[in-house]
């Protein structure tokens, strides 16, 4: 699957169900910490530079924001987890925001999990993992930064992540780097797989 980047648009931020686009298209979801390159994989996926606005401050994206990814498909950006600078208040309403997403969004395919390759998954990775799980939505879980780590370790570093996670073996895990594009092309295979 080949995306062309002058179609890659935003196309709505949304704050509930009563915004959410209808196009008839299939629906992949990204999710991780708010530092962990979800912007960067955005734009790697798209071909372009600025789609999505990467931000030195994490906590940026507070709304699911829906990008037309050249008709194949929209990526549903949700606002990163397990950033602290929020309120207790602010970050429950993004919660309750993203599960009403994930459990009743029929176009929704598969969530991307975002995980930097670098570090051992945090408690919040693991608790998303699990909620997918729960609700049985398949997951790919791209583990970024893979350019930061030494070849000959990154192997290594997969296998934390995995243990960490309790990882299911249906469930595809991709060492990805938004800076050479390393893996791109097995990215796109694994989001045609879900969304044909």
């Amino acid at each position: 699957m080949k995306i062309n980047p002058g179609s890659v648009d935003i196309l709505i931020s949304a704050v509930g169900p009563d915004q959410y686009p209808e196009t008839g298209l299939s629906e992949i979801a990204l999710s991780g910490r708010s530092n962990v390159g979800k912007s960067s994989f955005i734009n790697a996926v798209a071909g372009r530079k600025n789609i999505a606005r990467t931000s030195s401050k994490p906590g940026k994206t507070q709304t699911l924001n829906f990008y037309d990814m050249d008709k194949k498909f929209v990526f549903v950006d949700v606002p990163g987890y397990g950033y602290a600078k929020e309120s207790k208040k602010a970050r429950e309403k993004w919660g309750a925001m993203i599960e009403a997403y994930i459990t009743e969004r029929e176009t929704l395919r598969a969530v991307i999990q975002l995980i930097d390759l670098r570090h051992k998954p945090t408690e919040d990775d693991i608790l998303m993992y699990d909620f997918l799980k729960y609700y049985e939505i398949p997951v790919i879980v791209v583990c970024t930064k893979m350019d930061k780590i030494p070849k000959s370790k990154v192997q290594k570093h997969l296998k934390i992540v995995r243990e960490a996670l309790e990882f299911e073996t249906q469930d595809t895990i991709i060492p990805f780097s938004s800076m050479d594009k390393k893996n791109l092309p097995l990215v796109m295979q694994t989001i045609a797989d879900h969304i044909e």
